[in-house]
């Protein structure tokens, strides 16, 4: 593990670059899971325009909204480039509805947190098989369990790198980059949804909320689904 070469080769960089290095590094080893919010759509913007050679794979839960489905076609058509699609198990899902209930993620933290490995965690593990570079769109801003993540960490159950490229931007950096590239986005954040995951779990969010706040907003949890859960992750 060379984490102190890395950390210091990009930690300066511009995202471009810094991820051109990574390509560099891991060749064909380098994988971007974007869930096709604000963020996520400015590094498509930054690896497509750059033509960097990043596989960029998203999850289709079967629980999305529409205008989510319609923003992976414009991306798509946009950059005439393939995002790759991993779907859940259909026995997971047919097993998890049969025992639960189509909807019972909302009677308990543990049913949607169980929805969310099925439909989220398991394709992800899937589609990061082989890779040593995960490229995420997490910022700090978006939520308090997300203030401390560094830009690059080394994940020892993964055994690969995680690197947030954007972890240090505001919303208006994210949206200066969508207003100056003309990156096509999710309509739905004209609505107020910021935040955008499958349509029974997300709402807009109101005056004085956080953006997170819109997600699973009938829980009092950390407000996660278990994608970046920290497990013997450190930074490097």
């Amino acid at each position: 593990m060379v984490s102190k070469n890395i950390f210091s080769a990009i930690e300066n960089k511009e995202a471009a670059e810094a991820i051109k290095l990574l390509c560099d590094q891991y060749p064909g080893k380098v994988v971007f899971t974007t869930s096709l919010g604000q963020e996520d759509q400015v590094i498509t913007d930054i690896i497509f325009r750059n033509a960097l050679p990043v596989r960029v794979i998203t999850l289709d839960t079967g629980r999305l909204f529409n205008q989510t489905y319609d923003l992976i076609e414009r991306t798509a058509a946009r950059y005439n480039q393939n995002i790759e699609i991993y779907f859940p198990e259909t026995k997971d899902v047919e097993q998890f509805v049969a025992q639960k209930g189509i909807n019972s993620f909302y009677e308990s933290v543990e049913n949607r947190k169980e929805c969310c490995y099925i439909r989220k965690v398991k394709p992800l593990n899937r589609a990061l098989e082989g890779a040593k570079v995960w490229i995420t769109g997490l910022r700090a801003g978006q939520s308090a369990g997300r203030e401390n993540m560094p830009i690059i960490e080394w994940m020892d159950d993964r055994e690969l790198y995680k690197y947030n490229p954007l972890i240090n931007w505001s919303l208006n950096n994210v949206l200066d980059h969508i207003e100056q590239y003309n990156v096509p986005y999710n309509l739905l954040h004209n609505e107020g949804f910021i935040s955008i995951g499958c349509a029974p779990c997300t709402r807009a969010i109101q005056p004085g909320e956080q953006a997170r706040d819109g997600r699973w907003w009938w829980e009092t949890s950390h407000k996660e689904c278990g994608l970046h859960h920290i497990k013997g992750g450190k930074a490097v």
